[in-house]
């Protein structure tokens, strides 16, 4: 009997065991096709971000391929443009300098040819005036001149004692600028003295002496003719005077001394540049005091109102020698 119910329990036992391995094998034979599918879905998933993957990559590469493609355009455009602007100015420029160049060639036949008129004309004046002399009016004029070279070499040997004196005057006043303005102006008549007496002039072949007037000018009243080189001279004496009196009336002022011309040795005297030809002395003489009371005045307060200076030299304003002047031609 025993052994009946422990056959029966054995038998239930295996029964329970063999129920409970058949589940499990059901199980385990479920979650297999499980397994695979989630793994077959993982794959698809890994394969499909690596497709995007991809294709964001040819996305990109294909965008900078692009980008390069405009960018080589751009670059292109801007060197034809370039190119073409460089090609545009260079046309230009040589339209400019074919127009300077024609310009400058203008320039230069008109330059010539006023001065081939200039020429022509003082040619002409030139023959003009050789015709109008007579050989008894040249000897006249050759001995006037030489009288007045004469007079004139006298009146230098005078005028450097008065000037030394003078000087020595400046020295008490203690007018230094003053003074060694005067020094300059002595050594310079003593230069003049001395080319006078070592120049030996011609007479015969000086334009002067056989050039008739072509000018007349008025003086005190009083109407005289004068030939060009004459003439020249009066322009002289009115450029060494505003010259010489633009030095005087700076010296004092740098002196701090009162303005007055008159008091001026330079002034008085009167003879600085005249070579003792052409012109009477009396004449020169004016004309230098014209300009010298000018440019003392111009010198004396710093200022150009009468005269300019250029390349190192003071020199009258060419308006205020012609008012003084007013030469009328005679022609």
């Amino acid at each position: 009997m025993k052994i009946n119910i422990i056959d029966r329990m054995v038998m239930a036992l295996v029964i329970t065991t063999l129920s409970l391995a058949g589940i499990s094998i059901a199980a385990e034979g479920q979650r297999e096709p499980q397994d695979e599918q989630k793994r077959g879905q993982q794959e698809k998933q890994k394969e499909q971000k690596q497709q995007q993957k991809q294709q964001q990559q040819e996305r990109v590469q294909k965008k900078s391929d692009q980008d390069q493609k405009r960018q080589q355009q751009r670059v292109q455009q801007e060197q034809k443009q370039d190119l073409k602007q460089q090609q545009q100015q260079q046309k230009r420029q040589e339209q400019q300098q074919e127009r300077v160049q024609r310009k400058s060639d203008q320039d230069q036949k008109q330059q010539q040819h006023r001065v081939q008129q200039e020429q022509k004309q003082d040619q002409r004046q030139q023959e003009k005036e050789e015709r109008r002399l007579s050989q008894q009016q040249q000897k006249q004029l050759i001995s006037q001149q030489q009288q007045r070279v004469v007079q004139y070499r006298q009146h230098l040997e005078q005028q450097e004692r008065l000037a030394k004196q003078h000087i020595a005057l400046l020295q008490q006043q203690k007018r230094m600028a003053q003074f060694r303005y005067q020094e300059e102006y002595l050594e310079h008549l003593r230069q003049q003295q001395i080319h006078l007496r070592d120049h030996r002039f011609d007479y015969d072949r000086d334009p002067y002496f056989y050039a008739a007037p072509i000018y007349r000018y008025n003086r005190a009243g009083r109407y005289y003719q004068i030939n060009r080189y004459g003439a020249d001279v009066l322009r002289q004496a009115l450029h060494s005077g505003y010259a010489q009196g633009f030095r005087a009336g700076k010296a004092d002022r740098d002196d701090r001394w009162r303005g007055n011309y008159k008091d001026s040795y330079a002034y008085r005297d009167a003879n600085y540049g005249y070579s003792g030809y052409y012109i009477d002395r009396s004449e020169y003489n004016f004309y230098f005091r014209e300009g010298f009371r000018r440019g003392y005045e111009d010198g004396h307060n710093s200022r150009y109102r009468y005269g300019r200076f250029a390349d190192g030299n003071y020199s009258m304003l060419d308006n205020i020698l012609s008012q003084i002047l007013n030469f009328q031609s005679l022609r």
